[in-house]
């Protein structure tokens, strides 16, 4: 793996930061904060986000004939960076970029391709995920939110009953990238089909849920008896899981926790180095181990990047890349309590907002112990107990 940046990357890299500081200098105040956007930001977002399309920076490795750039993975990594430096203000745009589209362009028609992909690429399309249940999170394959399909597979129709948990940015949403279980009887994983839901169809009820990382950033989501033309799944019916663990490798290390954590271990620095608390062996010898953690996870990342970069798949590196953005992210945050004591709780600080969002890094994107789970059986080769 080449670990240097090209002269084209570079140059890239810096004109993207130009235009952020230009487009949107407010979201640099608190950059350590990943915002939900509510609805009343949501005409911004879609500006910044129509003058990144412009220019070809929303979508840049995406092929052509879906609106993207046809540059390598490294351009996608560079535009996550330097998005999440500043707060990610694409709001849920970063997953519609990152693993929605792709998931449409593997499985998708023609026509869905048509309908989703343009508006993707143009810097229009808000999506919410609905896969966490309140009996099935980690694990995502016991899911029970359940569609009757009625019909034909032409014209027919599903009935959809349940609940979703967990999820996020559903403020700003209009479609919902939904699991559903569409044959009860067959092994769990192979049960599983997915539906591309407007989130304002009938019987679809959102209710925000009081959390402590801000403010909306959660809700849960009932269904019940809607109704989805099938014309709206993705895939084969029951064959959506092949679909959700491929969108899955690119979700786990799509968003740059890491280059935040770096950001949030400068700024510690910096206010402990003024207030003389650097000076301690203990303290500093801390600093330097958990930037050892936060550069480790960025490489580790990159290493995932360079086999999609380098067209290899199979490979199961995305696993110890998540668990390692999870740690730094984590050990970060406590440093920052540690160091600071109760002063890093005082609300709105980038002490406090750090250790919020550290408490949900290690669920958001597949828990912390099914990585670890994974690792141990996928690449140690461990026995299940």
């Amino acid at each position: 793996m080449e670990f240097g940046w090209s002269e084209t990357e570079q140059k890239y890299r810096a004109e993207l930061r130009a235009f952020i500081d230009a487009e949107v200098p407010g979201w640099r105040a608190n950059p350590v904060h990943k915002r939900v956007i509510t609805p009343e930001e949501k005409a911004r977002v879609v500006d910044f986000t129509h003058k990144l399309a412009e220019r070809g920076w929303l979508t840049p490795a995406w092929p052509k004939e879906y609106g993207g750039g046809e540059q390598s993975a490294w351009q996608s990594v560079i535009l996550s960076e330097e998005m999440w430096s500043v707060g990610e203000p694409r709001g849920s745009q970063y997953m519609s970029v990152n693993w929605i589209g792709p998931a449409i362009m593997l499985a998708g028609t023609e026509e869905q391709k048509r309908e989703h992909l343009s508006r993707i690429s143009r810097g229009e399309a808000f999506w919410s995920q609905g896969f966490s249940e309140p009996e099935a999170g980690s694990d995502l394959a016991s899911l029970r939110t359940r569609a009757v399909r009625e019909g034909g597979e032409d014209d027919g129709e599903y009935v959809v009953n349940g609940q979703k948990i967990w999820t996020s940015h559903t403020p700003s949403a209009e479609w919902l990238f939904l699991l559903v279980r569409t044959d009860p009887d067959a092994a769990k994983q192979r049960g599983i089909s997915i539906l591309l839901l407007p989130i304002d169809t009938p019987g679809v009820e959102v209710r925000t849920i009081p959390d402590i990382v801000g403010e909306g950033a959660f809700a849960e989501i009932f269904f019940t008896d809607v109704r989805v033309p099938a014309s709206a799944r993705l895939g084969p019916e029951n064959g959506g899981w092949p679909i959700v663990r491929r969108a899955l490798q690119f979700e786990r290390v799509g968003a740059a926790r890491w280059e935040r954590a770096a950001l949030v271990l400068d700024l510690l620095a910096e206010r402990a180095a003024k207030e003389g608390l650097l000076a301690g062996a203990d303290v500093a010898r801390r600093f330097g181990e958990a930037r050892a953690f936060v550069e480790a996870a960025r490489w580790m990342v990159y290493r995932v990047v360079d086999e999609r970069a380098k067209e290899i798949e199979g490979t199961a590196t995305a696993y110890p890349a998540r668990a390692a953005m999870v740690r730094a992210e984590r050990l970060v945050a406590e440093l920052g309590l540690d160091v600071f004591g109760p002063e890093a709780l005082v609300a709105e600080t980038f002490e406090d907002s750090t250790y919020r969002q550290a408490l949900t890094a290690g669920i958001a994107g597949g828990s912390y112990e099914i990585q670890l789970n994974l690792i141990a059986g996928q690449i140690l080769g461990l026995p299940r107990s």
